[in-house]
């Protein structure tokens, strides 16, 4: 049992870095506000394999480590731990089907962005549209990363 919670935790914290990790980098878009994070294909792929227990604690944890460092600020998690939430929730009501991992992210961004477009009171049309070249990619990546991450859970020592 000890050896199980062991493993659990040393996997919430490889987990936790690959988002924190990924998240403070960011592809470039062809105009301002296009530009979007590689940790979404990641979280949706990382939610998928692992569960969303271990997803959401990960990301908890990855969001206090962008704090702390000074490279997340309040709305930077308020609008992480929203995708978060409805990317994990699609999953769930999917069932980890396909279809479910291929709209996860971008159902999670657009979530997110209207969200970020009602707070600041901007044009929703706008901010959603500029991340599509983001939910393009991220309904693309997290299949593939699905497939690596149940390759590594699988050669995972057993406890």
């Amino acid at each position: 049992m000890f050896a199980r919670k062991t493993a659990d935790i040393a996997e919430i914290a490889l987990l936790t870095a690959l988002i924190a990790v990924t998240g403070a980098f960011k592809l470039p878009g062809l105009f301002p506000g296009a530009e979007f994070q590689l940790s979404a294909p990641l979280a949706v792929a990382i939610c998928s394999v692992f569960g969303f227990r271990k997803y959401i604690i990960a990301g908890i944890w990855a969001s206090s480590i962008g704090m702390m460092l000074g490279t997340q600020n309040f709305f930077h998690v308020l609008i992480a731990m929203q995708f978060r939430l409805v990317a994990g929730a699609v999953l769930a009501l999917g069932h980890n089907r396909t279809w479910a991992l291929l709209v996860a992210g971008p159902i999670g961004t657009t979530i997110a962005r209207l969200t970020l477009a009602g707070f600041f009171g901007q044009a929703a049309f706008a901010i959603v549209a500029a991340a599509v070249p983001g939910m393009i990619f991220t309904a693309a990546a997290a299949p593939l990363l699905v497939k690596t991450l149940r390759r590594v859970q699988a050669a995972r020592q057993p406890a």
